[in-house]
């Protein structure tokens, strides 16, 4: 059985299968932190947005996106909206990719018709016929374009959770001089540990969080008027020419590629 219901629990590392796919849709998922120590995971969905989070970075995956973590990675994954949900397990040995770091790939027409087929088929010893879609799936997956959703998370123990309680809940993050406030900790502080432990200064990567939290908007057919509130523009108007500047397409043209 390759679909999983929201309430079944699944282990890749108790199916001795050198693919492992499954699909489900799912709502207001939180995996928790957790790791796959003999297995790499690609994460795909074709309606939704999802959200990963480690130790020090945050990872926004857009629909039409793929996301591949590295074995022995903690990790959390969850979203709020409803997600189209596939994953698919492989081993180290199968070389089907090797990365030590997360990527977010362009899901290519091809590679959506191969994460499906992979996703739907059954956990059973595979054909010849599946074992050489797994080697075109390899061949399409390492030819990917890279992109970059990642928002690098201060470690700082002063910092890292209250930053993390926004990430968690969605929350637009503070103006810099409010944080001094909740963390105890001077803006020249705050400013000096962002630029060290992220390499941008505060108020570029709250700029940053709120443009990959928009995309997630989006991803869920918010209006834009909707998503300009909810960001804390103000206007619509102002939230579009920052999409503009941050994408390079307006939000209208970014939902209708």
């Amino acid at each position: 059985m390759a679909y999983l219901h929201s309430e079944q629990s699944f282990h890749p590392e108790e199916l001795n299968l050198p693919v492992i796919g499954l699909a489900s849709d799912l709502v207001q998922h939180d995996s928790g932190f957790h790791q796959h120590d003999e297995h790499q995971q690609l994460l795909y969905a074709p309606s939704g947005c999802m959200t990963l989070l480690t130790e020090d970075t945050q990872v926004i995956l857009p629909p039409t996106r793929m996301l591949i973590i590295p074995a022995g990675l903690s990790h959390r994954v969850f979203f709020r909206n409803v997600v189209a949900y596939r994953s698919i397990y492989f081993t180290t040995d199968e070389k089907i990719w090797s990365a030590d770091s997360i990527k977010v790939l362009e899901v290519t027409p091809l590679l959506e018709q191969l994460i499906e087929r992979i996703c739907f088929w059954e956990w059973k010893a595979y054909t010849k016929e599946q074992l050489a879609l797994v080697k075109v799936f390899s061949n399409e997956l390492k030819a990917a374009n890279v992109e970059d959703y990642h928002l690098k998370i201060p470690k700082d123990n002063r910092l890292i959770n209250t930053i993390n309680q926004f990430i968690i809940d969605k929350r637009v993050p503070p103006f810099l001089k409010e944080l001094t406030q909740e963390v105890g900790a001077s803006e020249k502080t705050i400013s000096r540990v962002f630029k060290k432990e992220t390499g941008m200064v505060y108020q570029d990567w709250r700029l940053q969080w709120k443009y990959y939290r928009s995309l997630e908007l989006l991803a869920e057919n918010m209006p834009i008027a909707l998503v300009a509130d909810e960001l804390e523009f103000s206007s619509d108007s102002a939230f579009i020419e920052f999409f503009k500047k941050h994408s390079g397409k307006t939000p209208h043209k970014y939902l209708n590629e």
